[in-house]
């Protein structure tokens, strides 16, 4: 664990210790590779500690296998971390590019609808809301209603929310904010994805 001093003490009425195990939300946004992957590895940690994680995945697609899915997936089952459910694409509710835009959004929030059942019964100890972002920015779900069940959520509960365009409320509100910033990728020169590094 680092050792130091922090440069400014809230003033909370928290001891350290409470400070520091309270529940947290973290945002990785940006137009940057590896938001997901950093959230999934955030996963990997959790399940290591016993945690049950529940991964909710808002845009990409059921039919898609990624990596980190069948992974966790063998984790979660091989019975010596955490559980890990995993909801995605195609899944009972979540969309694809086809349907009409009205029909998106109503899955949309009826996946944030199952997020907030949830979070309300405690069921993970820490949440993965994958590409969660988009339905935010685009206003399929309000940002200020998750902000405040976000705050209100009870018990031990970490969130992390993935996607380019996080709303800057949402920034603010959260405890840990990561900006992947795109420097460098190959697809800019004309390479398509490949297996092992995009899924």
């Amino acid at each position: 664990m680092p050792q130091g001093q922090p440069s400014v003490v809230p003033e909370d009425g928290l001891t350290t210790r409470q400070r520091r195990n309270r529940p947290l939300v973290a945002v990785h946004t940006g137009p940057g590779k590896g938001k997901s992957t950093a959230a999934f590895g955030l996963a990997l940690r959790a399940w290591n500690q016993g945690w049950p994680i529940g991964v909710f995945q808002f845009v990409k697609s059921a039919k898609w296998k990624v990596g980190e899915e069948n992974a966790l997936r063998t984790l979660g089952a091989s019975g010596e971390g955490g559980r890990v459910d995993w909801h995605k694409m195609g899944e009972g509710w979540s969309w694809v590019q086809r349907d009409d835009q009205q029909d998106n959004e109503a899955k949309a929030r009826e996946g944030w609808e199952q997020v907030k059942r949830d979070l309300a019964a405690e069921t993970y100890r820490l949440y993965v809301l994958d590409e969660f972002a988009y339905p935010l920015h685009w206003g399929w779900i309000d940002t200020a209603e998750v902000i405040e069940v976000l705050r209100s959520r009870p018990g031990n509960q970490h969130v992390v929310i993935t996607g380019r365009n996080a709303p800057a409320e949402l920034v603010d509100f959260a405890d840990l904010v990561t900006e992947m910033t795109k420097v460098k990728h190959p697809m800019d020169a004309g390479q398509k994805g490949q297996r092992g590094i995009e899924w």
